[in-house]
């Protein structure tokens, strides 16, 4: 079975089209790597829950928009892998300050996948 790298995280609205572009990049560097898929979301429909909800998770504040966002991988051994792979990469070192979100406020893990 496959194995899934999730994430959640606040985006500003205004950083849009550059959370877009450094998306686009990160896909194409993690499928060098071996993920089998990438899968980036904008929330549109994310409502503020009274006990739970993803805005609450991510602190995700009146001027940003909840992202969630998946990788697929073939294993998890491929997902170690790929991720190391990945994290030390050329491609994935940015200025301090190049990252469109707090990434502070992500909350992210790893899934094995029992159906699908």
């Amino acid at each position: 079975m496959t194995y899934v790298d999730g994430y959640v995280l606040a985006v500003p609205t205004a950083n849009r089209q550059a959370y877009i572009g450094l998306a686009e990049l990160a896909s194409v560097v993690f499928r060098d790597h071996g993920a089998l898929s990438v899968v980036e979301n904008w929330g549109d429909d994310v409502p503020k829950g009274k006990i739970t909800s993803f805005p609450m998770a991510v602190k995700c504040r009146e001027d940003e928009t909840v992202v969630f966002s998946w990788i697929t991988w073939p294993s998890r051994a491929a997902r170690d892998s790929g991720m190391k792979n990945t994290m030390q990469d050329p491609r994935m070192k940015f200025e301090d300050g190049a990252m469109p979100f707090d990434g502070k406020r992500m909350i992210f893990g790893g899934f094995e996948t029992i159906v699908g």
